[in-house]
């Protein structure tokens, strides 16, 4: 009497579909959701990350707006200055700047929206200028600091050996100076000296200075942790069998470990991006940054704080924008953090 085969059971949750039993599978089952789909998916469930990075984004366009609103709405330059002039207000002439010195209040209207400063400029104007240069050197020293980071983790990992004390060795030096020290020592002299490599000059008082600066002494915050994810991605099975297939180093530094990188990449870059904004506000309050006439928002605080007590608008205006800018990206920047933790807990919903 022949003997009907034993079939032995087969987990669903562990099995791969040329090994499921198909009596196993629910049809009514989700189909199997990729991992970058389901980081959007928990993006998209925190409605606060995703406010503060609409936030975010309405911030960019109204720097990108500068010229629009000095031209169409404010009918002045960033850099006019309006000393002896008078506006209508109501029907009546003011001063831009008093007799005493004080600069006019907002006005909330086109011109002079939110005021004038000490030497008769809109600070709307100057504000949305400002907001031009601090998201363009944010923006530009975080991209820096990432391909830089990346590169130099990459190489430190992978190859250890003397590379990787080399490259060690130099990260731990950046690590021991302070972050705003070392900003301040590299910007007072450049800014006064400007940067010469080869055929390659930069100007003292361009904006590309606080850039390669910001950009420079952000590396090491980021290469460490690339170093430390390539130590144990080397060692796992794919890159064995790259290997074996013959591929070079570069082929695999590039292939194989590079696009297991992106999620920590994104990750870190809005926190960096946040960081450099914050960073070049606080060297140009200190005079190691952005430098006249170009407007920044740490330029307009320390010109503010002088006038205080008669003109607070000078510093409360740049100071709720830096804060909106910084607080947008750290929020966002966690909520990218959370929804691509593959330890986070969401339900899939059809």
């Amino acid at each position: 009497m022949a003997t009907e085969p034993t079939v032995k059971p087969t987990d669903p949750l562990t099995a791969t579909p040329a090994t499921l039993d198909p009596a196993q599978v629910d049809p009514a089952a989700p189909p199997a959701t990729g991992p970058w789909k389901l980081a959007w998916r928990r993006l998209r469930r925190n409605k606060v990350a995703l406010a503060f990075g609409v936030l975010f984004v309405l911030l960019i366009l109204s720097a990108l707006a500068a010229p629009l609103w000095a031209e169409h709405v404010a009918n002045t330059t960033p850099d006019r200055n309006r000393l002896a002039d008078q506006i209508i207000v109501d029907g009546k002439p003011r001063d831009i700047v008093s007799v005493r010195g004080i600069p006019m209040g907002p006005t909330w209207r086109g011109e002079y929206f939110l005021g004038a400063d000490e030497n008769g400029r809109d600070v709307m104007v100057r504000l949305l200028y400002g907001a031009r240069n601090s998201v363009f050197i944010g923006l530009t020293a975080a991209l820096i600091t990432t391909v830089l980071a990346v590169l130099l983790g990459l190489l430190a990992g992978y190859f250890r050996g003397w590379i990787d004390a080399l490259i060690s060795r130099g990260l731990d030096v950046l690590w021991a100076f302070p972050v705003l020290l070392l900003g301040i020592a590299l910007g007072v002299s450049l800014a006064t000296e400007g940067l010469s490599i080869g055929p390659i000059t930069v100007a003292g008082n361009s904006l590309w200075i606080p850039t390669l600066i910001i950009g420079f002494v952000g590396i090491v915050y980021l290469a460490r942790p690339v170093r430390g994810q390539v130590l144990g991605l080397r060692e796992k099975e794919f890159i064995e069998v790259a290997r074996a297939q013959g591929m070079s180093d570069w082929r695999i530094m590039t292939r194989e470990l590079l696009p297991n990188l992106f999620s920590t990449i994104l990750v870190f870059f809005p926190l960096i991006m946040a960081n450099a904004i914050l960073l070049e506000a606080a060297l140009s309050f200190l005079g190691a940054g952005v430098q006249a006439p170009s407007p920044s928002w740490g330029t307009m605080i320390d010109t503010g704080l002088d006038r205080l007590r008669g003109a607070p608008h000078l510093t409360i205006a740049p100071g709720v924008m830096l804060i909106m800018t910084v607080l947008s990206l750290n929020i966002f920047g966690e909520g990218v953090r959370d929804a691509l933790d593959p330890r986070a807990k969401v339900r899939l919903e059809h």
